[in-house]
């Protein structure tokens, strides 16, 4: 297997251009992302058409989708070529591409919600683990499987539960590399929000709420600091750097926090939760319907991570979320339209593609499928939509909530209340055979994928 990564590695490299004309290199859940120092040398339809490439997606870097797993291997490999060949040279040259890339067809809106989402999807991972642990721990204990008061229950829950009482300081970190600040004190804007010692403070004749904002309050007082510390500094002997600038930094940024960032990230945060609901509320099974049917989009653009926040400020909120049962209705209108394929097609390659991402489309990972299967196809994306409006619509009419964040598809079950489990995986079903009979009758037959040949 480890031959296997190295050898894919290594044809992913040669149609890169080479270990020379690689600026940076990372990896997510499911994409090696890649700059490029001279794109024109990049030969991106031979990229794709290497056996174990799942897509291609191009955005401000490279991003060749491989699948779960299979990319923290391959980007090892991936990386211990480079080395081997002398390591990353950080030119000029290079910087001045990597200011192109970003630039082309990036707008404010969607650089904002990129640079949100590069917060959050570092936190993935452990958002997926405390939210199955917290999920399972909270349905055997509703189905009287485990005591609520034993200690096997309380330890569960303690682990599960940690990182949504602290998730503000992981926040606060994230923003503060992001926007180029110190990520300790990034940390600190976290804390000046959560602390449960804000409750003592009255302004304006009012009691301050721990958590009062929120994320959205970290995320203010985060970028903030940032943006004061890098002021200062800029004023400040070097040899005082260290004291001063940090120390002015804090205490501008808590004042500032306390007086304008909690009560406008409270208030932006109220919009949110309140907005949302009413659109589900008056819109019911329609609105359903068009936010099940539209998520695979957002996730093409990958801006889909910037939705993280609004999914916990709903949890912190009211308790739950019914936004994301709904949203993971494209992955499973997508899974449907992966099987019609499969069970239409007579090319053993696009079979094979589609057995590889399967499983992970059903686990809720998404992307293999849809860089891998639909999106190359066409047809068979837009039908993999409706089957996931059909799924959307279902789940808002019972208002199905999960009580944590994670991944989407069956994982997500064990996130929503434990009385809804079934109808949650109903709803899955449903999604899964609106997008099979869609995609079977009208989004697919064997010519559309020559590529496959």
């Amino acid at each position: 297997m480890a031959g296997e990564n190295k050898v894919l590695a290594n044809e992913i490299l040669e149609q890169l251009g080479g270990a020379q004309n690689i600026e940076s290199y990372t990896h997510c859940m499911t994409r090696l992302r890649v700059t490029p120092k001279d794109e024109t040398m990049v030969n991106k339809e031979d990229l794709k058409k290497i056996d174990g490439v799942l897509g291609l997606v191009e955005e401000e870097t490279l991003q060749i989708i491989l699948g779960p797993g299979k990319v923290n291997k391959v980007t090892e490999e991936f990386g211990q070529l480079i080395e081997a060949s002398g390591g990353i040279d950080l030119g000029e040259r290079a910087a001045q591409k990597k200011s192109e890339l970003k630039q082309k067809n990036a707008t404010p809106f969607k650089m904002f919600l990129r640079r949100i989402a590069s917060i959050f999807i570092p936190l993935i991972p452990a958002l997926v683990a405390s939210g199955l642990i917290t999920g399972i721990t909270k349905a055997v204990v509703q189905a009287g499987w485990l005591p609520a008061d034993s200690q096997i229950a309380t330890i569960l829950t303690v682990i599960g539960g940690g990182l949504f009482a602290y998730l503000g300081i992981l926040v606060g970190v994230n923003a503060a590399k992001e926007f180029g600040g110190s990520p300790a004190l990034g940390g600190l804007a976290g804390i000046l929000v959560i602390n449960p010692a804000v409750a003592g403070i009255t302004l304006f004749g009012e009691e301050l709420l721990p958590g009062r904002g929120g994320l959205i309050g970290v995320l203010f007082a985060a970028i903030f600091m940032a943006t004061v510390e890098k002021r200062v500094r800029r004023f400040i002997p070097q040899s005082l750097d260290i004291i001063v600038t940090p120390t002015i930094a804090l205490l501008i940024t808590g004042i500032v926090t306390y007086i304008v960032f909690m009560p406008i990230g409270g208030f932006i945060s109220d919009g949110i939760t309140n907005g949302l609901l009413s659109i589900l509320e008056v819109g019911g099974i329609v609105a359903g319907f068009v936010l099940g049917a539209t998520f695979l989009p957002l996730v093409v653009t990958g801006l889909h991570q910037g939705l993280t926040p609004v999914h916990l400020e709903l949890i912190n909120s009211i308790g739950d979320d019914p936004l994301l049962p709904i949203l993971a209705m494209g992955g499973a209108g997508q899974v449907g339209a992966a099987f019609a394929i499969y069970m239409k097609t007579k090319k053993a390659r696009l079979k094979r593609a589609i057995g590889g991402a399967l499983p992970s489309g059903m686990l809720g990972i998404g992307e293999p499928l849809i860089f891998g299967v639909t999106m190359p196809l066409g047809r068979p994306f837009l039908t993999a939509c409706l089957g996931a409006g059909v799924g959307g619509a279902f789940q808002a009419y019972f208002n199905i909530a999960t009580i944590a964040v994670g991944v989407s598809g069956l994982p997500l079950s064990f996130l929503v209340h434990a009385h809804q489990i079934l109808l949650y995986l109903i709803g899955l079903l449903i999604a899964y055979v609106a997008g099979f009979i869609f995609t079977y009758l009208f989004g697919f037959h064997d010519d559309m994928a020559g590529e496959f040949d």
